[in-house]
């Protein structure tokens, strides 16, 4: 199999991008907008760009093996993590679903929370012809799922709030919606109340950190994202 020719630009902007990397694991910062799975838009998704990068670098003129053990929406930014192995796709797969894996995101908001720390618990909904999510008052609707999270406030700028989300589920949309229940929607999520959107198309969630048993080293491992560059921040 054949991969597309990276331009030197595109070349050196994907390795830059590379957080962590072994025989296993390809840990890349994915930028907002992109995507990483293929999906009706037709355009190149962030594991495809990837394997021509490996394909070029290491020579392979064969087939690379990237998995997708889990994904981040299409206008979030952060951490991705992609599977060069059978075994850890299969592994890290199962640990995203056991809740094995910890991830911290970075919102900024258009709104500073009433209170400094908390925690979220709610019956969520989607709504599979908006592409939204929506807090149901009780679990009894059909598809509702529980959903919660811990928040924590780090500072604010001229204008936003920069807080700090531990997921303890995954749920579609979930910090964006849960966190716009408490009145504070993040910076350019117009579908959640954001009065304006980013230039970037984006909005100011970041997948910051992640930390996990290694699926096959069985050593721990910790990665932080790099600094977002959100303006005032």
């Amino acid at each position: 199999m054949e991969y597309r020719t990276l331009s030197q630009e595109e070349y050196r902007d994907l390795e830059s991008r590379i957080l962590y990397e072994d025989n296993h694991l390809l840990v890349v910062y994915k930028n907002a907008g992109e995507i990483t799975q293929g999906d009706s838009s037709g355009d190149e998704c962030l594991p495809d760009k990837y394997k021509a990068l490996i394909s070029a670098r290491d020579g392979k003129p064969g087939k690379v093996f990237l998995g997708v053990p889990h994904r981040l929406d299409r206008p979030v930014c952060g951490i991705c993590i992609l599977a060069k192995t059978s075994k850890a796709l299969s592994r890290l797969t199962e640990m995203f679903r056991e809740s094995q894996i910890h991830k911290k995101y970075w919102a900024l908001c258009c709104s500073r929370p009433a209170n400094d720390t908390g925690i979220l618990e709610n019956w969520l909904v989607r709504n599979e012809r908006q592409n939204k999510t929506f807090i149901s008052r009780t679990g009894e609707v059909p598809g509702a799922k529980f959903a919660r999270l811990a928040y924590r406030y780090l500072r604010s700028t001229d204008r936003y709030h920069l807080i700090e989300v531990e997921l303890f589920t995954g749920r579609h949309h979930q910090i964006r919606c849960q966190l716009a229940s408490i009145g504070c929607c993040i910076k350019g999520d117009l579908k959640y109340g954001a009065p304006r959107s980013n230039p970037d198309g984006g909005i100011c969630l970041q997948a910051h950190s992640i930390s996990l048993v290694h699926p096959v080293r069985k050593t721990p491992l910790e990665i932080v994202a790099p600094d977002p560059g959100w303006k005032g921040l």
